[in-house]
């Protein structure tokens, strides 16, 4: 048992690239032992404790006893200071919508080998230089955590497991050494001549899928990343034997490490204050919702009828939300070229909802409306990230209704210790006509799943090349989904669901307007969503 423990806890500072003295290993398994620390709980607890030392300013890779026993007192002092201080929870002050432009941009740093925050200003036009930054980082990132990950990080301690590990190498040692296997982490790309490669930060190979079976699981896509296997020929191309999607890692894991970095731009929390707020939740919060509607057409004449008898719901229930989000698109037809007829319409219809918001007084006193365009909404640009909705097409809204927020397309809540990605996007039907490999024979409901993993293990929401899906290469940082989110609202016009993978919580609320009104119902207390459906009068 003290070997495993020890094992351990070598593993979690190895993380932080610490190392540990005997007279160190052994007060942390004292600091175990007084504190009665379960083992479900050991590993939280060390990388608390890891990750509160490397916050110091005089800290060294060996661990200091004297450093580490004055951080210890600290979290201890802390952990008493919040017991005699608590208050009731506040919603609203720990409630915070994130726009894609207002979040700060952290590089993936190889010589530091941690995030560097982006000195300057950034730009809507980006340079070629940024373009091709946002690529990198999005391979640095996806590498360190595969180089994390236990079947390719190599234990401190002897281990028979060693020989069973593999490794990872770059696409400029293939060269002069054919007849070889390799493991190879690149994006999947088309050459010059139209053949599919893989391609690192140092070059690209051929790949000759010949010999390969089936792929893993997930969706491959031109512009996303992935494991590959195979041997190396004489004609300078890689026999696949086996290729997969990166692994993804956990929250817990990310945060545990880049706890510190305030990738939101609203204050870093440590591991510490994010499990007592997510205990707290739970307790003092269990009734507490979030309302998600998607393709919330506002030029379709049952859509103001269906909102209606969600608000007279919630007031008959006494049942009223803490957060509404409606997602885009808010018209059926494109409008972006149409005339001063389609644009009039399309503003009198926003003036149409202001009007029925502005008629339930306990709701608008209580509740935070989000608006969320989509993929035919009016903004001022089409690339992703998108700005919110013109503020001249919503002014009514924004005049009536007190608690409302025109949020860019990727946003992001953060409430307590949770973060909350909400993305309008069709980006099954994108994923799908882009794939270059897919298992065969596969079910909507495998779909579903495979699309969940993919964009999971890819932290990215558009893993796809930029003449697929542009991009402003300033703001990539916003599509990132590292570390993971608690839950992520992908919105699309595809069928809904709810899936949770590596402990990310994903839904997709599906179009609001159909045989009855459909939108999804979330609650922080329980980390889950469910689907909600009010039948249509026949008379509608």
């Amino acid at each position: 048992m003290a070997d495993d423990r020890q094992r351990r806890v070598l593993k979690v500072f190895r993380k932080f690239s610490y190392s540990l003295g005997s007279e160190v290993s052994q007060r942390i398994e004292e600091i175990l032992d007084e504190n009665e620390i379960a083992d479900d709980e050991l590993e939280t607890t060390i990388e608390l404790l890891a990750l509160e030392y490397s916050k110091q300013e005089d800290v060294n890779m060996k661990v200091d006893l004297n450093i580490l026993e004055r951080v210890y007192q600290g979290m201890r002092n802390q952990t008493e200071q919040v017991d005699e201080e608590k208050e009731l929870l506040d919603p609203e002050s720990h409630l915070y919508v994130i726009n894609a432009f207002d979040m700060p941009l952290w590089h993936w740093s190889s010589e530091a080998g941690t995030f560097t925050k982006a000195q300057g200003p950034l730009t809507v036009s980006g340079t070629a230089e940024s373009r091709i930054l946002a690529i990198r980082n999005r391979l640095n990132i996806i590498k360190q955590c595969v180089l994390r990950n236990e079947h390719f990080a190599p234990s401190t301690l002897p281990s028979k497991d060693r020989e069973k590990l593999v490794t990872l190498r770059s696409t400029k040692q293939l060269l002069g050494r054919a007849g070889e296997r390799f493991l190879l982490l690149g994006m999947l790309t088309h050459n010059k001549e139209g053949k599919l490669c893989i391609e690192d930060s140092d070059g690209s190979v051929e790949l000759d899928f010949s010999n390969l079976d089936e792929p893993g699981d997930g969706l491959f896509t031109e512009g996303s990343f992935a494991l590959v296997e195979g041997e190396y020929t004489e004609d300078a191309t890689l026999e696949i034997v086996a290729i997969g999607q990166p692994p993804c890692e956990s929250r817990e894991t990310s945060r545990s490490i880049y706890g510190h970095i305030d990738f939101l731009g609203k204050g870093s929390t440590s591991l510490l204050e994010d499990s007592r707020f997510s205990v707290r939740v739970r307790e003092e919060l269990p009734d507490l919702h979030f309302f998600f509607l998607s393709d919330v057409w506002l030029d379709h004449p049952q859509t103001l009828i269906g909102l209606q008898k969600m608000f007279d719901n919630c007031i008959e229930n006494s049942f009223i939300p803490k957060l509404i989000v409606l997602c885009g698109n808010f018209t059926r037809q494109a409008i972006s070229h149409g005339n001063s007829r389609d644009i009039q319409n399309y503003q009198d219809n926003f003036e149409a909802l202001a009007d029925l918001i502005i008629s339930y007084p306990p709701i608008i006193r209580e509740t935070h409306f989000i608006f969320v365009p989509g993929p035919l909404d009016i903004t001022v640009n089409g690339t992703l990230p998108r700005h919110h909705l013109l503020s001249s097409l919503v002014a009514r809204l924004q005049s009536k209704v007190p608690k409302v927020h025109f949020a860019t397309n990727p946003c992001r809540i953060k409430f307590f210790d949770q973060e909350i990605v909400i993305f309008r996007n069709d980006i099954m039907s994108r994923m799908l006509r882009h794939v270059v490999g897919v298992k065969p024979n596969v079910d909507s409901e495998t779909l579903k799943r495979f699309l969940v993993q993919t964009i999971l293990d890819q932290g990215h929401l558009s893993p796809l090349t930029i003449d697929i899906q542009p991009t402003l290469p300033d703001y990539d940082h916003s599509l990132r989904l590292y570390p993971l989110p608690t839950v992520l609202v992908m919105a699309d016009k595809y069928d809904r669901y709810k899936i949770t993978y590596t402990g990310c919580h994903v839904l997709n609320p599906g179009s609001f307007i159909g045989n009855s009104y459909v939108f999804a119902t979330y609650k922080p207390a329980e980390t889950n969503s469910e689907e909600c459906i009010l039948d249509m009068d026949p008379d509608e």
